[in-house]
């Protein structure tokens, strides 16, 4: 069966190129390959190697797909994904080694009661196209790590980082274990047609909710990293100037097409007009005099294609808000970052995810207006809080819910590779970074091994069941309750 393309520039994999794929790398995995904690090492320093020795090349491949500039790939995918191999390599030995479970009656404390930790088996990560790299290799750490082939497709979307992926992956990593797979749409759904051991989906939740009923008719486990309307809650205690320039930062990072960009801004009714003057400071810093976000030096990312360049520009056309900076549209490609005012609760710009380099600005009463504004949303994979005002945390984790809670900053909680990221309803379910990744993929499998010894002792739970047998299955459920 021959290869197909699509749009000319990425040659896509076959069905029958599929199958055979997965029954190789199942069949690697039931030989028991890439279980031994010496072959993941080796494939884990491979994988460091494959990104740091082609970190240029990576690059290029996201310049030329999303004219990502080369220090925004540098820090958000190259460099972070090198420190993400590295912590795993230094730590995963640790994590893999079984777990004693404590044990407190005595007559139970001899049978050994043991979490094992092991390889859930063939993975299928998907990954889309806004932060194609790490979010390809960064699930791909934790499966390596707990033992799990796995094939790979990333979106395509990004043809000059797909075909690159593809071919380093091959020559960097055991081809047997681990492929990249080429396709689009048709190919995908293919793939969901087979029995995986875990699959790993990140994009958008129309799309995660197809990944998760095709995943139900196997019973397989998912991760669904999905995304959300992210709020970023400025108090009138903090400091404007920060909090601007770290929100905008955030906000034109591959031109907002991030998931845990800040999608809105809740503003003190009284601070609108301070805000957006410190936005616009903290604009004018990024792009001094005779430098321009579209046309200067380093632009800004494209919108991916031209279709959701024109939804972008429909919501633009659409909002009721006021443009008060930015606004500017390049040919067919790019949007400048905009700040808007006056926008209402209701208007388009709040009915989905914006994925664009928009921060629209509600003006809020109080905290407590703010809250409501974000609870009557879907829950969102990060709240963000600008404030240093006492109480103001338990406020937010008492009455809000969010895959995340930062204050003071966006995005951040990227560098705590300690801790577990995952979003929460519709901003998706599982949790992984770090160790948690690695958890993920592995299967705790729990072993007693329960001594022939004890037969007398456990006598009472065979028939003929008599009353003193009843008095003795009876004594646990009679333990005293305490009072409080």
């Amino acid at each position: 069966m021959a290869s197909h393309t699509e749009s000319g520039s990425l040659v896509f994999h076959t069905n029958q190129q599929i199958d055979e794929i997965y029954a190789r790398l199942t069949k690697t995995f039931q030989s028991g390959v890439t279980r031994p904690l010496e072959y993941r090492r080796r494939q884990l320093l491979q994988l460091a190697r494959m990104v740091q020795e082609n970190h240029t090349a990576f690059e290029d491949a996201l310049l030329a797909d999303l004219n990502k500039p080369r220090i925004e790939t540098t820090v958000s995918e190259v460099s972070h994904l090198v420190t993400s191999v590295l912590y795993t390599v230094e730590n995963f030995e640790q994590w893999a080694q079984p777990d004693p479970c404590e044990t407190k009656e005595a007559w139970r404390s001899g049978w050994g009661a043991t979490l094992y930790k092991e390889p859930k088996g063939v993975a299928l990560i998907i990954s889309p196209w806004n932060y194609p790299l790490v979010l390809t290799m960064n699930p791909l750490i934790g499966a390596i790590a707990a033992g799990c082939p796995a094939v790979l497709k990333p979106s395509e979307l990004v043809p000059t980082l797909t075909e690159l992926l593809a071919d380093l992956t091959s020559k960097y990593l055991d081809p047997n274990a681990y492929v990249v797979v080429k396709g689009g749409v048709p190919e995908t759904s293919h793939m969901l047609e087979l029995r995986w051991d875990h699959i790993f989906y990140t994009g958008n939740s129309r799309v995660g909710r197809l990944v998760a009923t095709a995943a139900g008719r196997h019973l397989t486990p998912v991760t669904l990293e999905l995304g959300g309307k992210s709020p970023a809650v400025i108090t009138d205690d903090c400091d404007f100037d920060v909090a601007a320039r770290r929100v905008l930062n955030g906000k034109i990072q591959n031109a907002g097409q991030l998931c845990v960009a800040p999608d809105y801004a809740l503003v003190p009714r009284a601070k609108v007009d301070a805000f957006v003057q410190s936005l616009k400071k903290a604009h004018d810093e990024f792009w001094p005099e005779g430098d321009h976000p579209l046309t200067g030096s380093v632009p800004v990312s494209n919108i991916i294609n031209p279709r959701h360049h024109a939804r972008v520009v429909n919501l633009l056309n659409r909002t009721k808000g006021k443009v008060v900076l930015g606004g500017e549209i390049h040919k067919d490609k790019s949007i400048s970052p905009t700040i808007l005012t006056d926008v209402p609760e209701d208007d388009v710009l709040m009915e989905e995810e914006n994925f664009a380099p928009f921060l629209p600005i509600i003006a809020v009463d109080d905290i407590d207006h703010a809250i409501r504004i974000i609870n009557a949303q879907p829950i969102p994979l990060v709240i963000y809080v600008f404030s240093d005002q006492e109480g103001m945390k338990d406020k937010f984790l008492q009455r809000t819910r969010s895959g995340q809670l930062v204050f003071n900053d966006v995005m951040m909680q990227f560098c705590a590779h300690e801790m577990p990221f995952g979003g929460q309803g519709e901003s998706g379910y599982g949790m992984w970074f770090g160790k948690t990744t690695f958890d993920t993929f592995t299967h705790f499998r729990g072993f007693i091994n329960v001594p022939t010894a004890q037969e007398p002792f456990l006598m009472f739970r065979y028939r003929p069941y008599t009353n003193d047998k009843y008095e003795i299955a009876c004594a646990p459920g009679r333990a005293k309750i305490p009072d409080a």
